[in-house]
């Protein structure tokens, strides 16, 4: 065999051995689609005697009035309907020539409810979700995170941290809670050589389950989370960033911008349905700008990472001899108090108090616990029917009741 042909195999059996893995992982992705459905096709929903109602929707997303960007308002609207959300929080980046909390989406579009919220950066080099944002928004850059933080809440608007593994500022007390999941903080630890392979082999079957190649918990925002609770014994809720840009991607392309080749990761209808935050509002109201930001305000809200199965359903009480409260409720301890966990599929269940696991339950989907101490209660649960490393990986976090 000619010298040049010798290569030539050569060549061709490294590159063959080289996609083995980027073809396992295909496989493997394939039997978690098919695991996915089994799980939603078990899904069973109790009788519900909390007296609230559960949405669904999406917080921290950006279109191209904030730069970073090039996402419309139609695109959004049309995510929204197909993943059928209840609402979508705007969190706009502010500019110094126009007000973007007055001109991005808000009130009512195709039966979607839009909050026109703003994601600000102190002089700190903080960073806020603020809902709702006003025309003030572009004056954060140049005032403290104390001083932003103080004026939002004389204001009424809600303040929650995003980035917590970048805020310095924990020492303040005016933020309502922490973005303690975020999407594109995520997405960040992508090797985006391995990520194009991993798109060639499984973009076209199974583009949104590319992301169960990059979720990890966000096991450092929860523990500053935890911290926080424990060092301010007071309300901070957690919820989850989609931060949704419509940006994220891998493409060859021509001199005058076309793509040749390559793929989008987050197109707004698929980050929309990666993870979500679901609210609790009471039955006898409706679901408008102020239920919903009551309903956050008071923790009466989950995290749901509804790509591995819909989370809706998911119930975390407490009651004791005269009360009866939910997640984000405070409850007197009364020698006892009594827990309740219910989800829609077996799951595995762990529950936490001040951030460190006190107990945990396999193959659960009614649970009752009685804890006899103080202390912020939380739960994260798990689907152990996945295929690793999603297995590993919460499914759902809790707020926290608070036995006082």
């Amino acid at each position: 065999m000619k010298r040049w042909k010798k290569i030539l195999v050569v060549l061709l059996v490294v590159v063959i051995i080289s996609q083995l893995p980027f073809a396992y992982r295909r496989y493997r992705l394939g039997q978690l689609h098919a695991g996915i459905q089994q799980l939603n096709s078990q899904r069973r929903l109790e009788q519900d005697h909390t007296g609230f109602i559960e949405y669904k929707g999406v917080i921290h997303v950006h279109s191209s009035l904030g730069g970073h960007s090039r996402g419309t308002f139609e695109e959004i609207i049309e995510a929204a309907n197909a993943n059928q959300l209840n609402f979508v929080v705007m969190t706009e980046h502010p500019s110094k020539n126009f007000n973007t909390t007055e001109m991005t989406l808000k009130g009512v579009h195709a039966g979607v409810l839009f909050i026109n919220g703003n994601e600000l950066t102190t002089r700190n080099e903080d960073r806020l979700l603020i809902m709702p944002g006003d025309e003030t928004a572009s004056g954060a850059a140049g005032s403290s995170t104390k001083d932003v933080l103080s004026r939002e809440r004389n204001k009424g608007a809600l303040a929650f941290v995003a980035y917590p593994q970048e805020f310095r500022s924990w020492d303040a007390s005016d933020y309502d809670g922490v973005e303690v999941y975020n999407l594109y903080t995520n997405a960040r630890q992508i090797n985006p050589l391995v990520m194009f392979f991993d798109g060639l082999w499984s973009y076209r079957g199974y583009p949104d389950l590319l992301f169960a190649t990059f979720y990890a918990k966000p096991a450092e925002s929860l523990q500053r989370w935890d911290e926080a609770l424990t060092t301010r014994r007071k309300r901070i809720v957690a919820i989850a960033g989609n931060d949704a840009h419509a940006n994220l991607g891998i493409s060859l392309n021509d001199s005058s911008g076309k793509t040749l080749l390559g793929f989008r990761l987050d197109p707004y209808e698929r980050s929309f349905h990666l993870v979500r935050v679901h609210v609790l509002i009471p039955k006898e109201k409706a679901l408008d700008s102020d239920t919903l930001l009551a309903a956050l305000a008071a923790g009466h809200c989950f995290i749901g990472f509804d790509l591995f199965c819909d989370s809706s359903g998911f119930r975390f009480t407490a009651s004791n001899t005269s009360q009866n409260k939910i997640q984000g409720d405070e409850i007197r301890l009364e020698k006892q108090v009594r827990l309740g966990i219910t989800t829609p599929v077996s799951s595995r269940v762990v529950l936490l108090r001040d951030g460190n696991a006190v107990q945990e339950w396999s193959e659960v989907r009614v649970k009752d616990f009685v804890v006899t101490e103080r202390g912020s209660y939380r739960v994260e649960i798990y689907l152990p029917q996945l295929p690793k490393p999603i297995s590993d990986q919460p499914w759902i976090i809790s707020n926290p009741i608070y036995v006082q």
